[in-house]
Protein backbone atom coordinates (compact mmCIF):
# COMPACT_ATOMS: atom_id res chain seq x y z
CA UNK A 1 0.00 0.00 0.00
CA UNK A 2 1.37 3.45 -0.91
CA UNK A 3 0.48 6.95 0.23
CA UNK A 4 -1.47 7.27 -3.00
CA UNK A 5 -3.93 4.48 -2.13
CA UNK A 6 -7.43 5.57 -1.12
CA UNK A 7 -9.92 3.87 1.17
CA UNK A 8 -12.32 3.56 -1.75
CA UNK A 9 -9.74 1.50 -3.65
CA UNK A 10 -9.23 -0.86 -0.72
CA UNK A 11 -12.84 -1.63 0.19
CA UNK A 12 -16.35 -0.34 0.78
CA UNK A 13 -16.41 2.89 2.86
CA UNK A 14 -19.87 1.79 4.07
CA UNK A 15 -18.04 -0.62 6.38
CA UNK A 16 -16.59 2.35 8.30
CA UNK A 17 -19.99 3.53 9.51
CA UNK A 18 -20.71 3.24 13.26
CA UNK A 19 -23.66 1.37 14.75
CA UNK A 20 -25.68 4.56 15.33
CA UNK A 21 -25.61 5.99 11.80
CA UNK A 22 -29.10 4.81 10.91
CA UNK A 23 -30.50 6.92 13.75
CA UNK A 24 -29.15 10.00 11.95
CA UNK A 25 -31.13 9.00 8.87
CA UNK A 26 -34.24 8.49 11.00
CA UNK A 27 -33.86 12.03 12.36
CA UNK A 28 -33.94 13.44 8.81
CA UNK A 29 -37.25 11.71 8.15
CA UNK A 30 -38.63 12.80 11.54
CA UNK A 31 -37.70 16.41 10.79
CA UNK A 32 -39.33 16.39 7.35
CA UNK A 33 -42.61 14.77 8.40
CA UNK A 34 -43.24 15.73 12.04
CA UNK A 35 -47.00 15.11 11.87
CA UNK A 36 -49.44 14.30 9.01
CA UNK A 37 -48.19 13.43 5.51
CA UNK A 38 -50.80 15.33 3.51
CA UNK A 39 -49.12 14.86 0.13
CA UNK A 40 -48.74 11.15 0.79
CA UNK A 41 -52.49 10.88 1.39
CA UNK A 42 -53.04 12.27 -2.10
CA UNK A 43 -50.85 9.74 -3.95
CA UNK A 44 -51.56 6.62 -1.90
CA UNK A 45 -49.78 3.27 -1.90
CA UNK A 46 -49.66 2.26 -5.57
CA UNK A 47 -46.34 0.67 -6.59
CA UNK A 48 -44.19 3.06 -8.63
CA UNK A 49 -40.68 3.49 -10.04
CA UNK A 50 -38.79 6.76 -9.65
CA UNK A 51 -35.62 7.56 -11.58
CA UNK A 52 -32.75 9.41 -9.89
CA UNK A 53 -31.18 11.79 -12.39
CA UNK A 54 -27.80 13.49 -11.99
CA UNK A 55 -28.10 16.91 -13.61
CA UNK A 56 -24.56 18.23 -13.14
CA UNK A 57 -21.12 16.60 -13.45
CA UNK A 58 -19.79 15.18 -10.21
CA UNK A 59 -18.62 12.27 -8.07
CA UNK A 60 -21.41 10.14 -6.63
CA UNK A 61 -21.21 9.95 -2.81
CA UNK A 62 -23.66 9.13 -0.03
CA UNK A 63 -25.00 5.83 -1.36
CA UNK A 64 -25.49 4.05 2.01
CA UNK A 65 -27.40 7.04 3.42
CA UNK A 66 -29.59 7.26 0.31
CA UNK A 67 -30.27 3.51 0.55
CA UNK A 68 -31.18 3.79 4.23
CA UNK A 69 -33.59 6.70 3.74
CA UNK A 70 -35.60 4.61 1.32
CA UNK A 71 -35.22 1.37 3.29
CA UNK A 72 -36.81 3.09 6.29
CA UNK A 73 -39.87 4.03 4.24
CA UNK A 74 -40.14 0.62 2.56
CA UNK A 75 -38.47 1.21 -0.81
CA UNK A 76 -35.59 -0.43 -2.66
CA UNK A 77 -32.82 1.33 -4.60
CA UNK A 78 -31.22 -0.07 -7.77
CA UNK A 79 -27.95 1.75 -8.58
CA UNK A 80 -26.79 2.14 -12.16
CA UNK A 81 -23.37 3.64 -11.33
CA UNK A 82 -20.99 2.95 -8.44
CA UNK A 83 -20.22 5.19 -5.50
CA UNK A 84 -17.07 7.20 -6.16
CA UNK A 85 -17.68 7.18 -9.92
CA UNK A 86 -17.56 10.48 -11.79
CA UNK A 87 -20.54 11.05 -14.07
CA UNK A 88 -21.58 13.60 -16.70
CA UNK A 89 -25.18 14.59 -17.46
CA UNK A 90 -24.59 14.11 -21.19
CA UNK A 91 -26.35 15.80 -24.12
CA UNK A 92 -29.77 15.35 -22.52
CA UNK A 93 -28.72 17.35 -19.47
CA UNK A 94 -29.34 14.45 -17.10
CA UNK A 95 -27.80 11.08 -16.29
CA UNK A 96 -29.81 8.15 -14.97
CA UNK A 97 -28.00 7.25 -11.75
CA UNK A 98 -30.45 4.95 -9.93
CA UNK A 99 -34.01 3.66 -9.80
CA UNK A 100 -36.10 3.58 -6.65
CA UNK A 101 -38.96 1.08 -6.36
CA UNK A 102 -41.78 1.36 -3.86
CA UNK A 103 -45.20 2.79 -2.93
CA UNK A 104 -45.83 6.29 -4.28
CA UNK A 105 -46.35 7.72 -0.79
CA UNK A 106 -43.05 6.21 0.42
CA UNK A 107 -41.10 7.49 -2.58
CA UNK A 108 -42.21 11.04 -1.80
CA UNK A 109 -41.53 10.62 1.93
CA UNK A 110 -37.89 9.83 1.22
CA UNK A 111 -37.36 12.09 -1.78
CA UNK A 112 -36.26 15.36 -0.23
CA UNK A 113 -34.08 14.10 2.66
CA UNK A 114 -32.35 11.67 0.29
CA UNK A 115 -31.76 14.27 -2.45
CA UNK A 116 -30.53 16.95 -0.04
CA UNK A 117 -28.02 14.54 1.46
CA UNK A 118 -26.85 13.19 -1.90
CA UNK A 119 -26.39 16.67 -3.39
CA UNK A 120 -24.15 17.79 -0.53
CA UNK A 121 -22.20 14.56 -0.14
CA UNK A 122 -21.51 14.42 -3.88
CA UNK A 123 -20.45 18.07 -3.89
CA UNK A 124 -17.91 17.41 -1.13
CA UNK A 125 -16.61 14.27 -2.84
CA UNK A 126 -16.29 16.16 -6.13
CA UNK A 127 -14.20 18.93 -4.58
CA UNK A 128 -12.13 16.35 -2.72
CA UNK A 129 -11.47 14.45 -5.97
CA UNK A 130 -10.26 17.63 -7.69
CA UNK A 131 -7.87 18.42 -4.83
CA UNK A 132 -6.62 14.85 -4.80
CA UNK A 133 -6.02 15.06 -8.55
CA UNK A 134 -3.97 18.24 -8.12
CA UNK A 135 -1.82 16.58 -5.45
CA UNK A 136 -1.22 13.55 -7.67
CA UNK A 137 -0.50 15.62 -10.78
CA UNK A 138 2.23 17.53 -8.94
CA UNK A 139 3.69 14.39 -7.37
CA UNK A 140 3.29 15.76 -3.85
CA UNK A 141 3.53 12.98 -1.24
CA UNK A 142 1.69 14.78 1.56
CA UNK A 143 -1.92 14.55 2.73
CA UNK A 144 -4.93 16.63 1.69
CA UNK A 145 -7.37 16.76 4.62
CA UNK A 146 -10.72 18.20 5.61
CA UNK A 147 -11.35 19.92 8.93
CA UNK A 148 -13.92 19.92 11.75
CA UNK A 149 -15.76 22.78 10.04
CA UNK A 150 -18.70 20.51 9.37
CA UNK A 151 -22.47 21.02 9.56
CA UNK A 152 -23.89 20.13 13.02
CA UNK A 153 -25.79 16.85 12.79
CA UNK A 154 -24.38 16.09 9.33
CA UNK A 155 -20.71 15.45 10.12
CA UNK A 156 -20.75 11.72 9.45
CA UNK A 157 -22.03 12.29 5.91
CA UNK A 158 -19.51 15.05 5.18
CA UNK A 159 -16.54 13.07 6.53
CA UNK A 160 -17.74 9.99 4.63
CA UNK A 161 -17.89 12.04 1.42
CA UNK A 162 -14.29 13.17 1.91
CA UNK A 163 -13.20 9.53 2.05
CA UNK A 164 -15.15 8.73 -1.13
CA UNK A 165 -13.44 11.71 -2.79
CA UNK A 166 -10.00 10.35 -1.85
CA UNK A 167 -8.78 12.74 0.86
CA UNK A 168 -8.07 12.48 4.59
CA UNK A 169 -10.79 13.33 7.13
CA UNK A 170 -8.41 14.91 9.70
CA UNK A 171 -9.90 14.66 13.21
CA UNK A 172 -13.55 13.76 13.52
CA UNK A 173 -14.31 15.45 16.84
CA UNK A 174 -12.82 16.88 20.01
CA UNK A 175 -12.13 13.37 21.32
CA UNK A 176 -10.12 12.01 18.38
CA UNK A 177 -7.06 14.28 18.59
CA UNK A 178 -5.97 17.15 20.82
CA UNK A 179 -5.69 20.32 18.79
CA UNK A 180 -4.48 23.37 20.70
CA UNK A 181 -5.48 26.57 18.94
CA UNK A 182 -4.84 30.19 19.87
CA UNK A 183 -7.71 30.27 22.37
CA UNK A 184 -6.32 27.25 24.21
CA UNK A 185 -2.89 28.86 24.40
CA UNK A 186 -4.22 32.24 25.54
CA UNK A 187 -6.44 30.63 28.16
CA UNK A 188 -3.56 28.48 29.46
CA UNK A 189 -0.81 31.10 29.30
CA UNK A 190 1.67 29.51 26.89
CA UNK A 191 2.12 26.82 24.27
CA UNK A 192 4.34 24.85 26.65
CA UNK A 193 1.76 24.90 29.44
CA UNK A 194 -1.03 23.92 27.05
CA UNK A 195 0.93 20.96 25.64
CA UNK A 196 1.88 19.79 29.13
CA UNK A 197 -1.76 19.86 30.27
CA UNK A 198 -2.89 18.06 27.11
CA UNK A 199 -0.30 15.31 27.53
CA UNK A 200 -1.33 14.75 31.14
CA UNK A 201 -4.79 13.63 30.06
CA UNK A 202 -4.33 12.42 26.47
CA UNK A 203 -1.42 10.18 27.38
CA UNK A 204 0.47 8.31 24.67
CA UNK A 205 -2.60 7.36 22.64
CA UNK A 206 -3.68 10.80 21.41
CA UNK A 207 -1.62 13.03 19.16
CA UNK A 208 -1.24 16.69 20.08
CA UNK A 209 -1.38 19.37 17.40
CA UNK A 210 -0.56 23.03 18.03
CA UNK A 211 -1.66 25.96 15.88
CA UNK A 212 1.30 28.34 15.38
CA UNK A 213 1.47 31.79 13.81
CA UNK A 214 5.27 31.98 13.51
CA UNK A 215 8.40 29.84 13.41
CA UNK A 216 9.14 30.88 16.99
CA UNK A 217 5.81 29.47 18.16
CA UNK A 218 6.44 26.33 16.13
CA UNK A 219 9.79 25.82 17.84
CA UNK A 220 8.16 26.19 21.26
CA UNK A 221 5.51 23.64 20.28
CA UNK A 222 8.11 21.15 19.03
CA UNK A 223 10.25 21.58 22.13
CA UNK A 224 7.16 21.04 24.29
CA UNK A 225 6.49 17.72 22.54
CA UNK A 226 3.82 18.48 19.94
CA UNK A 227 3.27 15.71 17.40
CA UNK A 228 1.91 18.05 14.72
CA UNK A 229 2.66 21.71 14.15
CA UNK A 230 0.09 23.69 12.20
CA UNK A 231 1.51 26.74 10.47
CA UNK A 232 -1.61 28.86 10.18
CA UNK A 233 -2.26 31.43 7.46
CA UNK A 234 1.27 31.33 6.05
CA UNK A 235 1.81 32.46 2.46
CA UNK A 236 2.88 29.60 0.14
CA UNK A 237 6.56 30.51 -0.03
CA UNK A 238 6.63 31.25 3.70
CA UNK A 239 5.06 27.89 4.56
CA UNK A 240 7.35 25.80 2.37
CA UNK A 241 10.47 27.64 3.57
CA UNK A 242 9.52 27.43 7.26
CA UNK A 243 8.65 23.75 6.95
CA UNK A 244 12.08 22.94 5.54
CA UNK A 245 13.84 25.09 8.16
CA UNK A 246 12.04 23.32 11.01
CA UNK A 247 12.60 19.83 9.58
CA UNK A 248 16.33 20.50 9.14
CA UNK A 249 16.67 22.03 12.61
CA UNK A 250 15.28 18.90 14.30
CA UNK A 251 16.48 16.25 11.86
CA UNK A 252 17.41 13.10 13.80
CA UNK A 253 16.29 14.73 17.07
CA UNK A 254 12.52 15.00 17.08
CA UNK A 255 9.78 13.56 14.90
CA UNK A 256 6.78 15.74 14.04
CA UNK A 257 4.48 16.57 11.16
CA UNK A 258 3.93 20.01 9.67
CA UNK A 259 0.47 21.03 8.57
CA UNK A 260 -0.45 24.08 6.54
CA UNK A 261 -3.90 25.61 6.93
CA UNK A 262 -5.71 28.85 6.27
CA UNK A 263 -6.26 30.55 2.93
CA UNK A 264 -5.84 27.40 0.84
CA UNK A 265 -7.91 27.07 -2.33
CA UNK A 266 -7.93 24.90 -5.43
CA UNK A 267 -6.36 27.79 -7.33
CA UNK A 268 -3.39 28.33 -5.00
CA UNK A 269 -2.81 24.90 -3.42
CA UNK A 270 0.00 23.92 -5.79
CA UNK A 271 2.17 26.64 -4.24
CA UNK A 272 1.92 24.88 -0.87
CA UNK A 273 3.17 21.51 -2.15
CA UNK A 274 6.53 21.79 -0.42
CA UNK A 275 8.96 19.02 0.48
CA UNK A 276 8.74 19.66 4.21
CA UNK A 277 4.95 20.03 4.30
CA UNK A 278 3.14 16.87 5.44
CA UNK A 279 -0.53 17.92 5.57
CA UNK A 280 -2.65 20.62 3.95
CA UNK A 281 -6.09 21.04 5.53
CA UNK A 282 -9.11 22.72 3.96
CA UNK A 283 -12.19 24.06 5.71
CA UNK A 284 -13.61 24.58 2.22
CA UNK A 285 -13.98 20.82 1.78
CA UNK A 286 -17.13 21.06 3.89
CA UNK A 287 -17.92 24.79 3.70
CA UNK A 288 -19.16 26.75 0.67
CA UNK A 289 -19.23 23.57 -1.41
CA UNK A 290 -21.13 23.61 -4.70
CA UNK A 291 -23.82 20.94 -4.47
CA UNK A 292 -24.39 18.47 -7.28
CA UNK A 293 -27.92 18.75 -8.66
CA UNK A 294 -30.09 15.61 -8.57
CA UNK A 295 -33.78 15.04 -9.15
CA UNK A 296 -36.09 12.09 -8.51
CA UNK A 297 -38.91 11.60 -10.98
CA UNK A 298 -41.77 9.13 -10.61
CA UNK A 299 -42.41 7.54 -13.98
CA UNK A 300 -45.92 7.91 -15.38
CA UNK A 301 -47.68 4.61 -15.90
CA UNK A 302 -48.44 3.74 -19.50
CA UNK A 303 -52.16 3.74 -20.34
Amino acid sequence: MTSQTTALQLGNPRHLLPTNWKKVVSSWLDEDTPSFDYGGFVVGESEQVAILFGKAPGVLAGVPFFDEVFAQVGCKVEWLIKEGEFFEPGPAGKKEVARVHGPARALLLGERPALNMLARASGIATRARRLRALKDQHGWKGVIAGTRKTTPGFRIVEKYAMIVGGVDTHRHDLSSMIMLKDNHVWATGSITAAVRAARSTGGFALKIEVECRSEEEAIEAIEAGADIVMLDNFAPSQLTASALTLKKKYEGKKHFLIEGSGGLTEDNVAGYFGEGVDVLSFGSLSQSVHHIDFSLKVQPKSK
